[in-house]
Parts: C-alpha cells; sequence; structure tokens
C-alpha cells in the first residue's frame, strides 16, 4: 500500500478525553515509527463502522499504524497501570509496548480508542524492546474477528503491518504493529495502579471517568466506586459466560487485562478447547492451570475481589461496610454468570424456556463428552444434526440415557424447528489451533493466503459452508498436545 507524501499529518478527528481529563494518570509519548512499514492487512469491515474518513485512512494507512505520522489531532500517551499477574501483584506494569493515539467513534457514537501495539518501548517497558512479531499479531487480528463473529464483545484489529525490522525473541522474527480499536483500555489494574499508591484523588478522578464513559445511566447515583464495582460485576459475568458457551479460553485473566468495559483483550496464549476437558490450559506459562478453562467462572470472581479491594476506601468509610459491599457486587457477579451461562447452554441445547432439571441436563451432557473426549463445538451440531434426520449421533450406552432425557424436555415441538435454532446459537467454525498455527505459518514465511482464506471461513461461523469441511474438523492426531504463548 502506497501512500501520498503529505506537509502535514492528516487529521482523523480524534478526540482525547483520557489524555484531557486524566492528566498524571498516563505519560505522554510519541511513537518513534519504523523505516519501512507495510501493510498485511487493513480491516475494512472495521473502518467501514467507525466515523473517520475513510479515503484518508486509506491513503496513510502504513504510517498511522505503524507509528511513523502521527495524526494532527492525537495526543499519544502511554496508559498506567498495575496488575494481579498469576496471583502475584505487580504494582507498576502500564503500556510497555502500546501508544494510545486518541478515540474515534462509530456511525452510532459510541467512543473507542485507537492504540498502536508492539510501536516500541515507551517509559512503562520495563527493560524490553516495546517491540511484537507477526505471529502474535496477526494472532489477535483473527481471533478478534472471529469472537466478533460469534457475538462476543471484544477489542479488534483495524490494520496489521509488518516493520521492516528483525526482532529476536528465540528466533529471528519480522517485527509487526498492530492498530487495536477498543471501548476503552481501562483494566482492573488501572484502579490498583492509583490504589496502591494511595492516590485517592487520581483514583476518584479515574472512577468517574470509567463510569461516564461507560455506563452513564448510572452516572449520578450515590456512590460511583460501588457503581462501578457493580457494573463491572455484570458486565465481567456476561463476558465469560459468553467464553464458556464458545469454548475459548483467554489463558492470561491477570487484572491488567480484565477491562472495565467487558470486553475481550490481550490475545496472548488464547485459544479454543477442543475435545471437552474443563482442566485444559494451553498456556506455557500456566504452569498449575490456574486459568484453565472450567477455572475461568471463578477467576473472573478473583479478579472482582482485587477490583473491590482497589476501591475499598471509596466505598464507605468504615472497612466493615466497604467489604460488606464488596461481597455483594461478588453475589451479584456469581449470580449473574450462573444465570446467564445457563441460560446460554439451554439456548445451545434448543431450549426455549426454563426448567429445574436444566442444570442437570447440561451437567450430565459435559461429564459424558468429557468421558467420551468428544469435541466441545461439534457436539452441539451433531445433537442438532440427529434432531433433524431423528438419528443418534453417537452411539455410545451413557450418551443414549441423556439422549432420551433431553428429547422428552424437548417435548413435542417440531425438531428440524429447534435444530435450525440451535445452528445459530452452535458455532460450526471456531479457530482450530491447528488451522490457526498453519496460517501463522505461512504469512510468517511470506504467504498470506492460509490467512485470509482463515479469516473468511470465521467470518460466518454459524453457516454451513460446502467445500470447507476441513476447517470445522479436530486437529489430526499428528498435530499433538498444543501449546501457546504470550507473544505479544
Amino acid at each position: 500500500m502506497t501512500e501520498i507524501s503529505v506537509s502535514s499529518p492528516p487529521r482523523l478527528g480524534l478526540d482525547n478525553t483520557y489524555a484531557d481529563e486524566l492528566e498524571g494518570l498516563y505519560v505522554p509519548f510519541t511513537p518513534r515509527g519504523f523505516p519501512s512499514p507495510v501493510v498485511v492487512q487493513l480491516n475494512r469491515a472495521l473502518l467501514a463502522e467507525l466515523a473517520v474518513d475513510a479515503a484518508v485512512v486509506e491513503t496513510h494507512a502504513t504510517g498511522l499504524f505503524s507509528g511513523s505520522l502521527v495524526p494532527a489531532d492525537a495526543k499519544p500517551l502511554a496508559q498506567a497501570y498495575a496488575g494481579h499477574q498469576f496471583g502475584g501483584f505487580s504494582p507498576q506494569l502500564g503500556d510497555g509496548r502500546a501508544v494510545l493515539i486518541g478515540e474515534i467513534k462509530d456511525h452510532l457514537g459510541r467512543r473507542y480508542d485507537l492504540q498502536l501495539k508492539g510501536s516500541g518501548a515507551t517509559p512503562f517497558s520495563r527493560g524490553g524492546d516495546g517491540k511484537a512479531t507477526l505471529g502474535p499479531i496477526l494472532r489477535e487480528y483473527l481471533m478478534g474477528e472471529a469472537m466478533h463473529s460469534l457475538g462476543v464483545p471484544t477489542s479488534r484489529v483495524l490494520a496489521a503491518l509488518t516493520t521492516g525490522e528483525t526482532v529476536w525473541r528465540n528466533d529471528a522474527l519480522p517485527g509487526a504493529v498492530l492498530a487495536r480499536v477498543a471501548s476503552s483500555h481501562l483494566r482492573v489494574g488501572t484502579l490498583q495502579f492509583f490504589a496502591a499508591r494511595r492516590d485517592q484523588a487520581s483514583l476518584k478522578r479515574l472512577v468517574d471517568y470509567s463510569l461516564a464513559r461507560h455506563y452513564p445511566e448510572r452516572v449520578g447515583a450515590e456512590n460511583p466506586a460501588l457503581q462501578l464495582l457493580q457494573a463491572v460485576a455484570v458486565a465481567q459475568a456476561n463476558l465469560i459466560a459468553r467464553w464458556m458457551q464458545v469454548g475459548f479460553i483467554h489463558g492470561v485473566m491477570n487484572t491488567d487485562n480484565v477491562t472495565l468495559s467487558g470486553e475481550t483483550i490481550d490475545y496472548g496464549p488464547c485459544a479454543f478447547i477442543e475435545a471437552y476437558d474443563p482442566t485444559t490450559a494451553y498456556s506455557s506459562i500456566d504452569h498449575q492451570g490456574r486459568y484453565a478453562f472450567g477455572n475461568q467462572g471463578a477467576i473472573g470472581q478473583w479478579n472482582l475481589a482485587r477490583m473491590g479491594e482497589a476501591l475499598l476506601t471509596m466505598l464507605a468509610p468504615e472497612e466493615a461496610d466497604a467489604i460488606a459491599m464488596v461481597e455483594a457486587a461478588l453475589q451479584v457477579y456469581v449470580r449473574t454468570y450462573q444465570a446467564v451461562l445457563l441460560d446460554g447452554m439451554r439456548g445451545k441445547l434448543g431450549l426455549v424456556d426454563a426448567q429445574p432439571e436444566d442444570q442437570a441436563l447440561v451437567a450430565d451432557l459435559l461429564q459424558w463428552m468429557h468421558g467420551a473426549g468428544e469435541d466441545y463445538t461439534l457436539t452441539f451440531r451433531r445433537l442438532a444434526d440427529g434432531l433433524k434426520d431423528d438419528t443418534r449421533p453417537f452411539c455410545d450406552a451413557g450418551f443414549a440415557g441423556w439422549q432420551s432425557r433431553w428429547l422428552a424436555r424437548l417435548g413435542a415441538e417440531d425438531h428440524a424447528q429447534v435444530a435450525a435454532r440451535m445452528n445459530l446459537t452452535n458455532p460450526l467454525y471456531i479457530p482450530r489451533n491447528h488451522l490457526v498455527e498453519a496460517a501463522l505459518d505461512a504469512a510468517i514465511a511470506g504467504d498470506i493466503g492460509p490467512f485470509e482464506t482463515l479469516l473468511a471461513v470465521l467470518a460466518s461461523p454459524y453457516d454451513t459452508q460446502p467445500g470447507r469441511e476441513a476447517f470445522a474438523a479436530p486437529a489430526p492426531s499428528e498435530f499433538g498436545p498444543y501449546r501457546t504463548f504470550c507473544g505479544t
């Protein structure tokens, strides 16, 4: 993509509310850019949703999204935050390889951050180079688009570029940078940063700003800190329940990766579960399985408790009263998570109403899937196929007993209609781990074709795509045990 030389940087119509309203909560920082960046992928579908001049973006994409050309209306900065990482608290993390360029809106007036990731070292880099490599950058692009198509709240990548540099990790790899769009980059760890410093004035400004930006309907209510805690409890409960429904494993649910907006962010060692096993943990650094698939709901509650601790002094003058408020918010999280997850699983089974036996029906199916080693995603599609054909999709005595209970629960409703409804809820295509790795390997070697094909398949995850049956199949046995790495 060739750019036209300009005498002055273009304007994108950016706002800078974080920079303007939260001075002292970040470090102003201008990215240095790269000598020879090249756009590998530009997300034109996302670009069309944003209220920016697409022609300006297309013309100057290489400079804008590599950091080589900072928009005239930008106030670039690196955000400060802390975080619990695998249970241990780090009082200062911050944007070590990312820069917030500014804020843009979509055509509905919703505000988003535009951030560069992998754009080089910042004052928060802690000795790192602040750079990224092509594989992890494209993984985040692919995963974000897949989650968006699955209907899961998520950050998305607007552009992925190579930088022209070689970045050394274990090997020499092509350097890369991405432009990320997210409702914001406010995190539980952002609150923790200022709470750890007992900076009550900054913490109050941050709470007020976060509430106004993400939950404006709660502004003006008594006790803003409690309002924010309760709102995030509901948002995170809904988000993690959706992860569980589609089989997504985040892999690094540290508090610095928990957004106040309730969006998925930081696709590092993430993956989708295949053979159902709640203890599945793919991340190479998750040695104890802390962030295993089946632990995600409980970890969400743990992270929310850390948020409550950060807000404790703002919740009530008396510590006992503040603790009681946090405990009540944790119960809101638990009730919401359990209700949303069960309701989602009902939908996956084609059930439209709630009955007392549904919890056991879901639990027993999952237990059978675990014992039989069945694929989490395909099991639900095969259940729907069995309804359409009036057949038993699995030749297993344990399954037969469960199927009889399920059919009785469905009652007299037309099975073809139930199957059609299930297929609107249960994806056929997910980012299969072996396909993701093959696409990334090809891209690193210079062939972007497999990546683009996989991206196109994942854009319609619920629709049968003739000729693309291989994209729905689990990994072959020779793929072996799977491990993911943080990468970016």
